[in-house]
């Protein structure tokens, strides 16, 4: 039992720090998204994060103080929409939620902002 558990909690471990395939999209394949029509992208990060550097486009609707779920009735429901955090687990989060508020089109990038930085890729 002691040789299992150690598998067992690092199988559990990457299951759940694994991203959700076809939703949680890596940084080539989400900047490619971003100018698709109508596209709403969103950087679910905190204003002083988002202060920091974000991507070009990006509206900034704070997960964490509530600010995303207040703006969605101004948000469309059938546009596809991006969305990104620091590390990809608030972003991931939002999408449940949008999700399950009935968004159709919803996805997020898989392991946030420092992803698509570690890519090379611009922020402004």
């Amino acid at each position: 039992m002691r040789t299992l558990l150690p598998l067992l909690l690092s199988l559990l471990f990457a299951a759940c720090s694994t991203p959700n395939a076809p939703n949680a999209l890596d940084p080539h394949t989400f900047q490619q998204a971003i100018p698709q029509a109508g596209t709403q992208l969103i950087d679910v990060r905190t204003a002083a994060e988002f202060a920091d550097g974000h991507l070009a486009g990006a509206r900034n609707l704070d997960w964490s103080s509530g600010a995303l779920e207040a703006a969605w009735g101004g948000l469309d429901k059938g546009a596809p929409v991006l969305l990104y955090c620091a590390s990809g687990r608030r972003s991931a989060a939002a999408r449940e939620a949008m999700v399950a508020a009935g968004f159709t089109d919803v996805k997020d990038l898989a392991g946030g902002i420092r992803a698509w930085q570690q890519a090379g890729l611009p922020t402004e």
